[in-house]
C-alpha cells in the first residue's frame, strides 16, 4: 500500500516530460507538418495495438512488422504508452477499492489468528489420533500377514487337491490297466489329458506334469496294441463261430419247416406249406444260438471283443480307421469263405460252405443293429451282393455238373433253408431262388430218368400174375396207401388182388416222384406249386410209365394171360391216377385240385389201349385158330341141316362149339381179373371179331357156294353166341353206363346177325329200301352183300335151288319170288358199286 501511495504521489510529475538540455520546444513549420504526419501514423498503430491487446489477440504480427520495417522503438514506445495508460486505470481502480482492501487486510489478520488456533488444535488431534491408531495399525499388519498366509495355504491345498485328483485318476487307470479294462483306462487317460493339456496350471508340480505328458501317449499306444491283438484273435475265432452259428440257424429253420409240414399234414387240405416269407423275429435264431447249451457256440457269438475294440478306437479318435480296418478284414474273410475245394465233392461240402456264409451275415446283421455305427447298411449290402453273386456262380457251376437228381435235391433243399434263414434277417435271396428255378427242368429230367430206370426194372421183374397178400399190413401198404381199393371193406386174407406187383411198385415210384418234386418246388420262391407238379407228373405218367408199358406191349413177349394182367393193371392205374393228383394237390397246399381222371383224359391211355389191343389181338388169334382149324368141317352145301340138339341145347358147327367153350372159360378167368368196363370192351371186341369171322367164312375163297342149310347152321351158331352175350349182361349190372354206346354186348354180333337175317329173309330186295336198310341192315356193306349173295346157290348150281327142298321139308312151298328178289338185289347192288 505504501508503494501504491508513493506511485500516486509521483503521477503529476509524470504528466510533463522534462526537456533535455534546456532546448527550446519551438520548431519549424515543416518540421511540425512532418511530425504531425508521423504522429497520426503512430497514433493509428497505437490504437490498433491497443485494440489487439485489449482483445487478447496475438501481438506477434505487430512485433514482426515493427522489426521488418526497422522501427522497433516505435513499437516499444507504443507499448510503454499502453502500459502507462493501464497503470492509470489501475490506480483509479485502487483508489475506488482502497477501503475495501483495508478491510480485507484486517480480515486476513484476524484469519491468521484463527489459523494458528486451528493449527494448534490439529496438532493436538494428530497426537491423539496417532496414539490411538498404532494398535490398529499393528492389528492391520497382523491381519494382512494372516490373510497372505491363508491365501498361500489355500493355493497349496488346491494344488494338493489337483495332484490328489490326478493321482487318483492315475491309480484308477492303473487299476483298470491291471484288469485289462482298456476302455476305462483310456477314459481315465482322456480325463488326465484334459486336465494337463487344456489347463497347464492345473498341475502345480512340473515333475508330475512331465511324467503325465510322457506316459499318456505310452498308455494309449499300449491300449491300441493290446486291443488290436484281442481284435485279431476275435477275427480268427469268429470264422469258426460263424460256421457253427450258421449250422444252428439253418437247423432251426429246418426244424421249423418240419413242424409246419407236420402241422399241415394233420389238416384236411393244407392251406399252405412253409414259406420264405414266414414272419418271425430276426433275433430269435441269433438269441437262441447265443444262448445254446454249446459253450463254443455262445463264446463264438460273443461280440464283446469287437465292441470293446470299437469303443477303444473311438476313444483314441481312430474310429474311422478302425471301421475301415474291420470292413476290409471281414471282406477278406468272406472272400476266403467263397473258396470251394476241388478235392471234396460239393455234395459233402455244400452245407459247410453255406453255413459259413449264413453265420457270417447273421453276425453282420447283429453288428449292424447293435454296433453303434460300426458298419453301415450300405457296407453290409455290398458284402451280401458280392456273396450272392459268388454263390450263384458256384451253384450254377455245381448244378451243371450233377447227374443225380437226389444230389441236386439235397443241395437245393439246403439252399432253400439257407434262403429261409437269411431272409428272416432282411437279406434279398431272390437271385438264389432264381438259380433253383432255372435248374428246375434239369432236376425233373434227372428225376424222370431215374424213375424210368425204376419203372423198367419193375416191369422186367413182374411175372404178371395176380398179387397175393397174406397180411393186413401188406394190403394197407399195397392197396390202401394208394387208394386203389374197390371197396372200403377189408377183405379176408390171404387176399388175391386183381393186379400184379407192378401196380404198387409203379404207385410207389410215382408217389416218390411227387414228393421229391414238391420238395424241390417248395421253399424256392413265389411259384404255384401244384400246376408245376402236375405238369411234371403228367410227363412221368405219359412219357415214362405210359411209354414203358407201350414198349413192353409192343415187344410181343406177352401171352394172353400176361396181357390180361397188364390190361387189369391199367384199370387199377386209372384209379391210382386220381390218388396221384390228389396227393400232389395235398402236398402243394391245394384243397381241391379240380382234376379227376376219366376215360378220355387218362394219362396212360396209350398203354391202356395198347394192352387191350394186345389182349384182344391174342384172344382173336386164338379164335382164329379155332375157326381155321374147324372151318373145313362146315358143310356149305348140306342137303339137310346138320345141327342137332343135345341135352335140350341146340348145337351149332364144331368151330362155334370150340369158340363158345373157349369164351366161357375165358369169362370165368377174366371176370376175376378185369374190371367190368375193361371186360366189356375186351369181349365186345372179341365178339365183334367172331362176327367178322362169321362174315369171313362166307367171304372165304375156299367157299365157292353155300345153300340155305349152311345159313341155318350159321344162324344156330349166332344164336349160340348171342345167348353167351346175354349171359354177360349181369356182369355189368353195376356199370350200365359202361356198355359200349349204350348197347348190349350182343350188338357186337350185329353185322353177322344182319347178314344171316338178310340171307334167310323172304324179301331180300328190302335191303334196297333206305328205311328198312337203316333199321335192319345198317351194319352191312354193299360189296360184302354182293359177294356173299353171289355164292348163295342150291346143289344144282341154280340160285336158290334149295329153297324148294327146304320149304318142302319144313312144310313150306317153294318161293320163286324170293330167289327173284335176291337176283334183283345182286344186280342193283352191282350197279351201285
Amino acid at each position: 500500500m505504501t508503494s501504491v501511495a508513493m506511485r500516486r504521489r509521483s503521477d503529476p510529475s509524470a504528466a510533463a516530460p522534462p526537456l533535455s538540455n534546456g532546448v527550446s520546444t519551438t520548431v519549424s513549420h515543416s518540421t511540425v507538418v512532418g511530425a504531425t504526419s508521423d504522429l497520426s501514423l503512430d497514433r493509428q498503430d497505437f490504437v490498433t495495438l491497443s485494440t489487439a491487446i485489449s482483445n487478447g489477440d496475438d501481438v506477434g504480427p505487430f512485433v514482426r512488422r515493427a522489426f521488418a520495417s526497422g522501427r522497433p522503438d516505435s513499437l516499444l514506445h507504443h507499448l510503454r504508452l499502453f502500459s502507462r495508460a493501464k497503470e492509470s486505470e489501475i490506480e483509479e481502480l485502487c483508489k475506488a477499492h482502497y477501503s475495501d482492501f483495508i478491510r480485507a487486510v484486517d480480515d486476513l489478520r484476524s484469519l491468521l489468528c484463527d489459523v494458528d488456533d486451528l493449527k494448534t488444535s490439529l496438532s493436538d488431534t494428530n497426537r491423539l489420533l496417532q496414539s490411538t491408531g498404532v494398535p490398529l495399525l499393528n492389528s492391520l499388519d497382523s491381519f494382512l500377514y494372516a490373510k497372505s498366509l491363508s491365501n498361500n495355504l489355500s493355493l497349496a491345498l488346491n494344488s494338493a487337491r489337483r495332484c490328489v485328483k490326478l493321482l487318483t485318476i492315475c491309480a484308477r487307470a492303473n487299476y483298470h490297466l491291471g484288469n485289462n479294462n482298456l476302455y476305462l483306462v483310456l477314459r481315465a487317460v482322456d480325463e488326465i489329458d484334459q486336465e494337463v493339456v487344456k489347463d497347464a496350471a492345473a498341475v502345480p508340480l512340473p515333475a508330475l506334469r512331465r511324467m503325465l505328458v510322457c506316459y499318456i501317449p505310452a498308455i494309449r499306444g499300449y491300449a491300441e496294441k493290446k486291443i488290436s491283438k484281442e481284435f485279431s484273435d476275435w477275427m480268427v475265432q469268429v470264422r469258426a463261430a460263424s460256421r457253427h452259428l450258421g449250422q444252428v440257424a439253418i437247423s432251426r429253420a429246418s426244424a421249423q419247416r418240419q413242424r409246419d409240414e407236420e402241422l399241415n399234414s394233420t389238416r384236411s387240405g393244407a392251406e399252405s406249406l412253409y414259406s420264405l416269407d414266414a414272419d418271425s423275429d430276426p433275433d430269435d435264431i441269433a438269441a437262441a444260438a447265443a444262448s445254446a447249451p454249446d459253450a463254443a457256440s455262445a463264446a463264438g457269438f460273443d461280440l464283446t471283443p469287437l465292441y470293446r475294440a470299437h469303443h477303444t478306437h473311438t476313444t483314441l479318435g481312430l474310429e474311422d480307421r478302425f471301421k475301415k480296418y474291420y470292413f476290409e478284414n471281414r471282406k477278406l474273410q468272406l472272400t476266403s469263405d467263397f473258396q470251394v475245394s476241388s478235392m471234396t465233392p460239393f455234395l459233402e461240402s455244400h452245407q459247410t460252405f453255406l453255413a459259413q456264409i449264413a453265420g457270417f451275415f447273421i453276425i453282420e446283421d447283429r453288428i449292424l443293429r447293435t454296433g453303434g455305427g460300426l458298419v453301415s447298411r450300405a457296407d453290409v449290402d455290398s458284402l451280401w451282393d458280392a456273396a450272392v453273386a459268388k454263390m450263384v456262380a458256384v451253384l450254377e457251376d455245381q448244378f451243371s455238373r450233377m447227374q443225380t437228381a437226389n444230389h441236386l435235391l439235397l443241395i437245393k433243399d439246403y439252399v432253400g433253408l439257407f434262403g429261409t434263414t437269411l431272409r428272416r434277417y432282411g437279406y434279398a435271396v431272390g437271385p438264389l431262388m432264381d438259380v433253383l428255378a432255372k435248374h428246375r427242368d434239369k432236376y425233373h429230367d434227372l428225376l424222370l430218368a431215374d424213375c424210368k430206370r425204376q419203372v423198367t426194372e419193375a416191369l422186367a421183374a413182374d411175372k404178371f400174375e395176380q398179387m397175393m397178400m397174406k397180411k393186413e399190413y401188406e394190403y394197407s401198404m399195397n392197396v390202401l396207401a394208394f387208394q386203389i381199393q374197390t371197396s372200403d371193406i377189408i377183405p379176408a386174407f390171404p387176399y388175391v388182388a386183381p393186379f400184379s406187383s407192378t401196380v404198387p411198385d409203379l404207385c410207389r415210384i410215382v408217389r416218390s416222384f411227387i414228393e421229391d418234386s414238391v420238395s424241390f418246388l417248395s421253399h424256392g420262391g413265389q411259384i404255384e406249386i401244384f400246376p408245376t407238379v402236375k405238369k411234371y407228373l403228367e410227363r412221368l405218367l405219359v412219357e415214362v410209365i405210359d411209354g414203358s408199358i407201350v414198349r413192353l406191349v409192343d415187344t410181343g413177349g406177352l401171352n394172353w394171360s400176361q396181357a390180361m394182367h397188364v390190361a387189369a393193371n391199367m384199370a387199377v392205374m386209372e384209379r391210382a391216377c386220381d390218388f396221384f393228383y390228389l396227393h400232389a394237390a395235398q402236398l402243394s397246399g391245394v384243397r381241391r385240385p379240380g382234376h379227376t381222371s376219366s376215360h378220355k383224359d387218362f394219362p396212360l391211355k396209350r398203354s391202356r389201349d395198347a394192352s387191350e389191343v394186345l389182349l384182344l389181338k391174342l384172344l382173336c388169334n386164338k379164335i382164329d385158330d379155332f375157326v381155321d382149324n374147324n372151318a373145313d368141317s362146315i358143310n356149305w352145301m348140306a342137303d339137310d341141316v346138320v345141327n342137332g340138339t343135345g341135352n335140350g341145347v341146340e348145337l351149332g358147327n364144331e368151330y362155334a362149339n370150340e369158340v363158345y367153350i373157349y369164351l366161357d372159360t375165358l369169362v370165368e378167368t377174366a371176370k376175376h381179373i378185369l374190371p367190368a368196363p375193361v371186360l366189356l370192351r375186351v369181349f365186345y371186341g372179341v365178339l365183334s371179331h367172331v362176327s367178322d369171322q362169321v362174315i369171313g367164312l362166307f367171304l372165304s375163297d375156299s367157299v365157292k357156294r353155300f345153300n340155305i342149310n349152311a345159313v341155318i347152321g350159321i344162324d344156330v351158331d349166332l344164336r349160340h353166341f348171342e345167348d353167351f352175350t346175354d349171359g354177360l349182361v349181369p356182369l355189368f349190372a353195376d356199370n350200365p353206363d359202361e356198355l359200349s354206346g349204350g348197347e348190349e354186348p350182343r350188338s357186337a354180333l350185329t353185322e353177322a346177325r344182319q347178314m344171316v337175317n338178310l340171307l334167310m329173309s323172304n324179301n331180300p330186295e328190302n335191303f334196297l329200301n333206305p328205311v328198312i336198310r337203316e333199321r335192319s341192315y345198317n351194319k352191312l356193306d354193299y360189296k360184302k352183300v354182293v359177294s356173299i349173295s353171289e355164292k348163295f346157290r342150291d346143289s344144282s348150281d341154280r340160285l336158290f335151288g334149295t329153297f324148294s327142298t327146304i320149304g318142302t321139308r319144313r312144310g313150306e312151298k317153294a318161293n320163286p319170288s324170293k330167289r327173284k328178289g335176291l337176283e334183283s338185289l345182286i344186280k342193283r347192288l352191282k350197279d351201285v358199286s
